[in-house]
Parts: structure tokens; C-alpha cells; sequence
């Protein structure tokens, strides 16, 4: 493909290289993936707060709020602890990039609720362990 204004040839697509949703890499990140959703329905703020990467370039949008650094998703957990009771997930998809990189998109919904809602977590493990440097949710109406 090539473009007009530029007259060159787009990049040709990257082969999906080793690595690319190694099994192993997927079933670790599913599980700390796992254990976040657990402590968000248990208000388990202390594995929240662990889970975010301790970095002022960590971020989080949320419904409707945004937090800048783990300092401020701290303290928006603190109050904020939970979710409502009855969260379900669906069509949850981990995708590993490399044996160090993953994102993880999932939809959730409530009991008799009439939104989607969307999440999506970019996972990155640190010598200490996984942990969310990115994440977005976001609600529609359905």
C-alpha cells in the first residue's frame, strides 16, 4: 500500500514473531489478571493498589474520573475500594506481545444493568512482578 502524500510504501506487517501469546506468558497474565478482578469485587485495596505500577507515569481512565500516577490511583482506590456486587465478565482477550508485555480487554456488566462496560489493562512484568502501567473503562449504554 502506498501513500499519496508521502509516495512511499507502508510498513510491511510484522510477522507475528516468537513470543507472540506464548502460552505460558498468557496463563500468567490471566491469573494476576485473575487476582486483580478478585480483590476489585472484594474492595481489596491493598493488591489494587500493588497490581498498578509504582510510577508517576502509570495512568488510569476511568468512567468517569483520570489518574495520573500511582500515587493519585492510590488514593482514588482508597476511596473508591469496589465494585457493586454481581460483576460479570465476558469475551475476556490476553494478548502477549512478548514474555514481558501483555494487554488484556475485557467487557463487564451488572445484574439487570443497562451499560457495557469496556476495560482494558497493558501489563508489563517488573522484576517485582506484573503490573498494570495503562489502563482505560469506560461504560455505553445498551
Amino acid at each position: 500500500m502506498s501513500s499519496a502524500v508521502t509516495g512511499q510504501s507502508a510498513p510491511a506487517p510484522r510477522a507475528q514473531g516468537a513470543g507472540v501469546d506464548d502460552p505460558h506468558v498468557v496463563a500468567q497474565v490471566r491469573a494476576v489478571f485473575e487476582r486483580y478482578e478478585s480483590a476489585l469485587r472484594e474492595a481489596d485495596v491493598a493488591t489494587l493498589t500493588e497490581l498498578f505500577w509504582d510510577d508517576p507515569r502509570c495512568v488510569r481512565y476511568g468512567v468517569a474520573d483520570r489518574q495520573y500516577g500511582a500515587g493519585e490511583i492510590a488514593a482514588w482506590r482508597r476511596a473508591n475500594p469496589g465494585v457493586p456486587v454481581g460483576r460479570t465478565l465476558r469475551e475476556t482477550v490476553v494478548v502477549a506481545v512478548d514474555d514481558r508485555t501483555a494487554v488484556v480487554s475485557t467487557l463487564f456488566g451488572y445484574p439487570r444493568g443497562r451499560t457495557e462496560g469496556r476495560q482494558t489493562q497493558t501489563w508489563v512484568r517488573f522484576a517485582e512482578g506484573w503490573r498494570i502501567v495503562a489502563a482505560h473503562v469506560s461504560e455505553i449504554v445498551t
